[in-house]
């Protein structure tokens, strides 16, 4: 059970912000900071009075029970209700409990998403860009903005790399567990014998940062310009419109060539550094915090096979979760895709509540 303590905590900070906000009405700052915490408690104060109120009926149902007079017919309605209470409490239990749990701040960001071609020659570059595609497909299926940043083609409808912005409510708390190394085992359109191949590609999902979330020193950073290169219109080779960015501490580089302004690809180039940036810093405090959660999904470690396409059995193996989904065509047209997001998600839910260290 959960502990009346820590609810008692939680009910007088929300009674205290509410005293606060009705004495700073005249501070626009202190009483915008004050409603947000208050805003977010909100609903917790409210799962917490149903939780406790829940207990409450249920001792008061299980004493009328137990009363040697109490009406037979009152005691058996008692257990009737008794029967659904404990079906109920577990579950507003749980639900407490994923509230009491620190949130990724990261979670209701939006995400860049960047996608390689692995091992495989033109096959896995024909699958880098089959996932492209079914990333750009669940966009539109959770009415997210998707906008391409950097694709960088082959030409046979094949990618090298490519690179996206997605904008929406709740992006990166979704597509955190896409990080990883993705395998498909299909017949190339390309091999006669019927053979099936196995070929890879590599997604990664940073958090998008914004100029608030990270300073990024101009000393620090290199930058290019030069000709744009590919397929891209009259400007090729005309203008130097690309750009490429190093940040000298990192060494991280990012190049960015397809808009045929040189200011609108450093835009794109320094939104990308910031994104990378970002997540490597979050990476890096994550692994101080030995003493805190840690999830056994949604890391993106890239050297880590999570999950395999299989085209002539049509299913989608996720290896996280030992999850196996005959619907391969529906998933790679976006919209079944969300039953494996959904199920990655649980798992991490139970995966903290196994961690969770509250007073239970």
């Amino acid at each position: 059970m959960l502990s009346k303590t820590m609810f008692d905590s939680i009910l007088k900070r929300h009674e205290s912000l509410k005293e606060q906000m009705l004495t700073c009405v005249d501070d626009a700052e202190n009483f915008a900071k004050l409603s947000k915490e208050f805003a977010a408690l909100e609903d917790f104060v409210m799962l917490i009075n149903k939780y406790t109120e829940a207990q409450q009926e249920l001792a008061e149902l299980e004493k009328i029970v137990c009363d040697s007079a109490t009406d037979a017919d009152f005691r058996e309605l008692a257990m009737t209700e008794i029967e659904n209470l404990k079906k109920t409490i577990p579950s507003l239990e749980k639900e407490v409990k994923l509230m009491l749990i620190p949130k990724d701040v990261t979670d209701e960001k939006n995400a860049i998403i960047e996608i390689r071609a692995g091992t495989g020659g033109d096959e896995a570059g024909l699958f880098a860009a089959d996932l492209f595609r079914m990333y750009q497909k669940y966009s539109e299926y959770k009415h997210w903005r998707f906008e391409i940043l950097y694709m960088q083609e082959n030409g046979i409808g094949s990618i090298k790399e490519a690179s996206a912005n997605i904008s929406g409510k709740g992006v990166f708390a979704y597509l955190k567990f896409e990080s990883g190394v993705h395998r498909v085992q299909r017949v190339p359109a390309t091999e006669s014998s019927g053979r099936i191949h196995t070929s890879t590609a590599t997604v990664a999902v940073l958090p998008e940062a914004e100029e608030v979330d990270l300073k990024i020193e101009e000393t620090d950073l290199k930058i290019d310009v030069m000709r744009a290169s590919g397929a891209g219109g009259q400007h090729v080779n005309k203008t130097e419109s690309a750009v490429r960015i190093t940040h000298l501490p990192s060494g991280i580089v990012v190049t960015q060539q397809d808009e045929r302004s040189q200011h609108m690809n450093r835009l794109k180039a320094m939104k990308i550094l910031r994104a990378r940036l970002y997540e490597l810093e979050r990476q890096r405090l994550h692994s101080q915090r030995a003493d805190s959660r840690r999830s056994q999904i949604g890391c993106g470690d890239r050297s880590e096979r999570i999950r395999t396409y299989n085209y002539p059995q049509g299913r989608v193996s996720d290896h996280r979760i030992n999850l196996t989904i005959y619907k391969l065509s529906q998933i790679m047209e976006g919209a079944a895709l969300e039953e494996i997001i959904q199920a990655l998600v649980e798992f991490d839910q139970e995966e903290q509540l196994a961690n969770f260290c509250g007073e239970c």
